[in-house]
């Protein structure tokens, strides 16, 4: 299991612990005034991943202090994990209200509005401390030509819109705002901030799931539709077998290759089962 899982989830898959959703860590006034911040300049946030960029140019040995270090940081603030589709019907299980919202990285990377994020809150959304602050927050990234302010959904539409989501390339993701408190639901691809950073610049700020995919050989027909929804790269063709297989080793365990395969090949493995991924996180 993943760090998160030893020191906010006791063992236990952190992200399906109801505790880490609480109002009660919003009473902490450092992690409001950071999620407070975080809502009110999208460009600063991306602008901070862009500056990732600069570790890459200095000497080897200088990033290999200052790599770690950052990721450390990270990880006390805003951190993520990939999680599959299963995960967040589970979460939504338990939590009372939904709010989706404007993707800040689509609004960086664009200029556009995409209501891709979800926050969530485990009291009503009239009670929600989460929902006050985000309503607090004058940003004009939080209004559309379509949509005006935040909008809240009830949580058997906003899983049907998960999976509508999934369908069309997007896997799904949880957030920190100040560890352990999970605030927020992404739906990403490769207009991620965070999957930029993580892939591109090599500066992680996200797990990858507690799952591995598995291709069952004698379901592939080799059709490829696979491939072309992954977004790690983690897809490979044989020509001569015509068959589709997968590196564990750069798998995320989203599921999103699962959910375009319409002949049942792929499946969701737990990664401690898979030894040559069991350790990459």
């Amino acid at each position: 299991m993943c760090e998160f899982c030893t020191k906010h989830g006791e063992g236990k898959k952190w992200y399906l612990r109801a505790e880490n959703y609480s109002e009660d860590l919003l009473s902490d006034l450092r992690r409001r005034r950071f999620i407070g911040d975080f809502f009110k300049d999208p460009d600063a946030l991306g602008s901070k991943i862009e500056e990732t960029n600069n570790l890459n140019r200095l000497p080897s040995f200088v990033q290999a202090v200052l790599r770690p270090a950052l990721v450390n940081k990270q990880k006390k603030v805003h951190y993520g994990q990939v999680v599959p589709i299963e995960a967040i019907e589970e979460i939504l299980g338990f939590v009372s209200s939904v709010t989706r919202l404007p993707c800040i990285c689509r609004q960086f990377s664009s200029g556009s509005e995409h209501r891709y994020c979800y926050g969530i809150s485990m009291v009503p959304g009239s009670e929600s401390q989460m929902l006050k602050i985000q309503r607090s927050i004058d940003a004009d990234y939080l209004t559309g030509p379509d949509i005006s302010g935040l909008e809240e959904v009830p949580k058997e539409e906003a899983l049907e819109q998960m999976r509508d989501l999934e369908k069309k390339g997007l896997y799904h993701s949880v957030w920190t705002f100040v560890a352990p408190f999970i605030g927020g639901i992404c739906n990403c691809d490769r207009d991620c901030l965070a999957l930029k950073a993580t892939q591109a610049y090599a500066f992680p700020v996200m797990f990858r799931a507690e799952h591995v995919a598995g291709v069952d050989p004698d379901r592939c027909i080799g059709c490829r539709a696979c491939m072309a929804a992954c977004n790690f790269g983690a897809m490979r063709y044989s020509l001569a077998n015509k068959k589709v297989d997968i590196e564990a080793e750069k798998c995320y365990g989203c599921g999103i290759c699962r959910a375009y395969c319409t002949k049942d090949a792929i499946e969701l493995k737990d990664r401690s089962a898979v030894p040559e991924a069991a350790n990459i996180w």
